[in-house]
């Protein structure tokens, strides 16, 4: 249970969660889908070297295009995909592609399967994944017409238009597929951000309720409290008995505003309910207070609402005496407060009557905690409020 107030609406970090995850999916596949055709087309490129493949030409573009995928990887794994990170790879692709006939031999050239096919179909799937469609829309067209020229000058026309449509293909539908999922993921973004504001609008709101109750509480057990016991003809003139009682209140105002502005430590619960028995002298309470540390916020919602309990004793049953209880069972907090005064029907009292439902059960849902209220006609009240510091 949760030691200040009951549970809240959590808000997110990031107000674009499906954008950051698509970033990220886009991010690390293209950075992996780079490194593992760098290094698996290098072993192959190498493989077959036949004529008219020249290796003083196949081996440098083979070890600058290794070079190049290991650190197109490290860094769009560290820092993200750049625009420029983008053109250097379609560049480099596509002079790639020109070079076929010194780098490629004719044996492995048809069906699609050469290093450099794989390696410009690698390139266009990361271009659209990467960049705007009005960019990688015609750097798949670069890589598709570079290809077309560089098998198309090795001879191998078949190979150039069936991989040249297989590149058509992979361009435009990885551009749509990526093009629906960014503007669904936008939609899904716009609707969490405008629930997040919601919910901030909702915290704010109802923080500012809880303040208002809580100032009405406070009001009502003071000030509300001397005022009804003047109007309903309890003090008939002049009393130092009502003075007194008033200066307790503007005490007891005083020492609420002082404590809300204190940080919220552990507290002496013990301390703060003998603390209450001073604001009530004329009470009769027999007390029984195990020594006990709660949260600030806890011990003041604890006090005060004993504090109400106990004034109810001095408003409703004059002359009746009252015991206060304050013990921890395992990991609840227990405080009793019971009377031998006449006692009432719980359910006869009306709904607008704001002593216990605010100052005593409220006060004690506001801090995660419970009350109980036992009473019947000719048999006292017994007030048991209970908190744990378990969630």
């Amino acid at each position: 249970m949760p030691a200040v107030s009951a549970s809240a609406p959590t808000l997110a970090t990031s107000d674009t969660p499906a954008g950051d995850a698509f970033t990220l999916i886009f991010t690390t596949l293209p950075a992996l889908l780079r490194l593992s055709c760098g290094l698996v087309g290098a072993v192959v490129a190498l493989s077959v070297r036949t004529p008219p493949v020249a290796p003083a030409v196949l081996v440098p573009a083979v070890a600058a295009l290794t070079v190049w995928s290991v650190w197109y990887a490290a860094h769009v794994l560290r820092q993200g995909v750049s625009g420029p990170l983008v053109a250097g790879d379609v560049l480099l692709t596509t002079v790639t592609c020109l070079a076929i006939p010194v780098l490629v031999a004719p044996e492995v050239l048809p069906g699609e399967g050469s290093w450099v096919a794989v390696l410009a179909s690698t390139t266009v799937i990361n271009a659209q994944a990467t960049a705007p469609v009005r960019w990688s829309v015609p750097a798949g067209l670069l890589v598709t017409g570079a290809y077309v020229v560089g098998a198309g000058a090795a001879d191998a026309r078949a190979e150039a238009t069936a991989h040249a449509a297989t590149l058509l293909v992979q361009v435009f539908c990885a551009a749509v597929m990526t093009g629906v999922m960014r503007r669904r993921i936008a939609r899904a973004d716009g609707a969490f951000a405008a629930h997040q504001r919601l919910t901030r609008k909702t915290l704010v709101a109802r923080t500012a309720r809880e303040a208002e109750r809580q100032q009405n509480r406070d009001l009502h057990d003071t000030v509300l409290a001397t005022l009804t016991m003047v109007g309903l003809g309890a003090v008939g003139g002049p009393s130092a008995a009502l003075r007194e009682r008033c200066a307790a209140d503007l005490r007891t105002l005083g020492a609420l505003a002082d404590a809300r502005a204190t940080p919220e430590g552990p507290t002496s619960l013990d301390e703060r309910l003998r603390a209450v028995l001073t604001r009530l002298p004329d009470l009769p309470v027999t007390v029984e207070l195990a020594p006990c540390t709660v949260p600030a916020p806890v011990a003041d919602a604890i006090a005060e609402s004993a504090h109400a309990a106990l004034s109810n004793v001095v408003r409703h049953a004059p002359g009746a005496t009252a015991t206060l209880r304050l013990d921890r069972i395992a990991d609840i907090v227990v405080v009793e407060v019971t009377d031998d005064g006449p006692g009432f029907d719980p359910a006869t009292v009306p709904a607008h009557r704001y002593g216990l439902r605010e100052s005593v059960r409220g006060r004690m849902a506001g801090v995660g905690g419970r009350a109980d209220v036992g009473s019947r006609p000719g048999a006292g009240t017994r007030i048991r409020l209970e908190w744990s510091d378990v969630d």
